[in-house]
């Protein structure tokens, strides 16, 4: 695939489901309403910050590439952004995170209880407009894909300070915590759109593949990104004593010296010396051996697509799969 860059990519990406998107926000906005003056404020605030949206937008351009002619898929995507965005709120009271998406996180401006009840008003606006669907078969994807988040982000939770974390263990949380809600998302279209079983499990292995690979670069950008970029903090995961990719790489990989200075640190979750620790993970081969894993799941999700016509919708899945990769936020 011709090399283009991250802005382009997802500016081809966004063009292709420009009306969806905006029957996407007007949804999104429509649903998160209260009568509770806390949570409408909350609402709007996230509603504001944006995001990618990467997750429901796969949602949506999965059930056009099936030939989806309805209008369910916009709720689908609401869901699914729901669901996120549920997950985020806790996890952002969970990892003491100040700052999401260069603003200052719910938890941080108004703290931590109501950003936990915001997140579950969230999360159960999500199964409401799950019933509202009326398909048990999507009800069963998405109600399995939120345990497994959950043990995913415990699982994770349980690894922090853990030095003795393998590359299968690590692989393991990310494929829960981050590959679970975008292999549901696309499934669910899929399902939604009423595809054979052969693009269905095409379209649940890509979004699988994808979200590993979109995690696996967040995990490098931790350590090899640009804070203005990214809006949040360099070594937030240090911070939190997650044995990311890179540095499990480092410890195994690295000389003495890099491996202790590593080990320290995410025992600790000490980023005192968070520069050297950078530099460690570089100079050991850490950053260029996960992008080297990112780049495997990404070909993984672009040979999944070998069972789809051609057509914008394809093209866009395709620029996501490579967006992922190339991104620097």
């Amino acid at each position: 695939m011709q090399q283009t860059s991250p802005d382009i990519l997802q500016k081809q990406i966004y063009d292709v489901a420009t009306q969806e998107l905006e029957e996407l926000n007007h949804c999104i906005v429509t649903e998160l309403h209260s009568d509770v003056g806390m949570v409408e404020e909350i609402g709007q605030y996230i509603v504001a910050a944006g995001g990618k949206r990467l997750r429901p937008i796969l949602a949506l351009l999965s059930a056009k590439c099936c030939g989806y002619q309805g209008d369910l898929h916009i709720k689908l995507a609401a869901i699914i952004e729901f669901l996120h965005t549920a997950t985020l709120l806790h996890d952002d009271v969970v990892d003491v995170s100040d700052l999401r998406r260069g603003r200052k996180t719910v938890n941080a401006r108004w703290g931590n209880a109501p950003s936990v009840l915001v997140g579950d008003f969230i999360y159960t606006r999500s199964f409401q407009l799950m019933v509202s669907l009326g398909d048990m078969e999507i009800m069963h994807i998405l109600a399995k894909a939120s345990n497994l988040l959950a043990e995913g982000e415990v699982m994770q939770l349980a690894r922090a300070g853990d030095t003795t974390t393998s590359e299968a263990q690590y692989f393991e949380v990310i494929r829960r915590k981050t590959g679970t809600l975008f292999e549901a998302a696309s499934h669910t279209a899929a399902v939604l759109a009423g595809a054979s079983k052969e693009q269905e499990k095409a379209l649940q292995a890509f979004g699988a593949h994808l979200g590993m690979a979109y995690q696996l670069v967040d995990d490098v950008l931790d350590y090899d990104g640009d804070e203005q970029q990214m809006g949040k903090s360099l070594g937030d995961d240090l911070a939190e004593g997650k044995p990311t990719l890179p540095l499990i790489y480092t410890m195994k990989m690295g000389d003495q010296n890099d491996a202790r200075l590593v080990e320290h640190a995410i025992q600790e979750g000490n980023i005192e010396n968070l520069q050297q620790i950078i530099e460690a993970v570089h100079r050991s081969g850490g950053i260029e051996y996960a992008r080297t894993k990112a780049f495997e799941q990404r070909d993984q999700a672009i040979d999944c697509m070998a069972h789809f016509d051609n057509s914008p919708y394809k093209s866009a899945l395709l620029n996501l799969a490579e967006f992922s990769v190339c991104r620097a936020y």
